[in-house]
């Protein structure tokens, strides 16, 4: 089993705290235990979450990964229209 790791772009499912069980895009490596995450509803592309890497399961999907890296303006609207696909594909598997 290949182990996935934290980068910009990365789909991550919250499996403790608050927001457990919510998709969201990593935005930002803090270092080695920390990432910033968004999900373009609650948590804002100009105000993400510090999350624990303990806390999130790392899918093997990213997600607007070339406009992160290369700097380019994501809009919070086009972000979760993104991450709702992760959700629905959930649903339809329950």
């Amino acid at each position: 089993m290949e182990k996935v790791e934290a980068e910009l772009g990365r789909v991550a499912l919250s499996v403790a705290g608050r927001d457990k069980g919510k998709y969201f895009l990593i935005c930002g490596v803090l270092d080695e235990r920390y990432v910033l995450i968004a999900d373009g509803r609650f948590h804002k592309l100009g105000a993400p979450k510090k999350k624990n890497i303990r806390h999130l399961k790392l899918l093997k999907k990213t997600i607007l990964a070339n406009k992160l890296k290369n700097g380019l303006k994501i809009f919070d609207s086009e972000l979760y229209k993104a991450l709702k696909a992760f959700d629905n594909n959930d649903k339809k598997e329950e």
